[in-house]
């Protein structure tokens, strides 16, 4: 099993996925939104090629911790993703991932359309990456 994280936009979703140990995350590419039918259709494709058992989206919560239009959206998406796979959503804090994001592809020169096309793919990494460290932490809790 593995675990699928998106990094939900209206247009643009990045992609990332751990590895069958759980332990890290890589970059699965970036999905252009078509439709709500096309877009179960394409997500129901990687649970199945990819043997995916849970689902991480980042959540983007206002930094007092409230919810606003794009989680509410986010929210809605998660749940229509959650009906038609009947697999377990979690929902995951994202605030400042798409900064981390930012300052690694600067860090790496990356720049215009290139850091344009890698953002929502870095921001879906570091989300799945965090999400990961604490279920690890979690399971070595007394």
């Amino acid at each position: 099993m593995r675990i699928l994280c998106l990094d939900f936009g209206e247009k643009n979703i990045g992609l990332a996925m751990s590895d069958k140990l759980l332990m890290t995350a890589q970059a699965l590419g970036q999905y252009r939104a078509v439709n709500k039918k096309e877009d179960l259709k394409y997500f129901k494709k990687l649970v199945t090629k990819y043997d995916i058992g849970e689902i991480v989206i980042g959540l983007p919560l206002r930094m007092n911790g409230s919810s606003g239009t794009r989680a509410e959206k986010t929210k809605e998406f998660a749940s229509r993703l959650e009906k038609a796979l009947n697999l377990p959503i979690i929902l995951w804090d994202e605030r400042l991932t798409t900064q981390q994001a930012l300052k690694i592809l600067r860090a790496q020169k990356i720049r215009g359309k290139a850091q344009k096309k890698l953002i929502d793919q870095v921001s879906a990494i570091i989300i799945l990456s965090s999400y990961l460290e604490r279920r690890q932490l979690k399971s070595h809790a007394p």
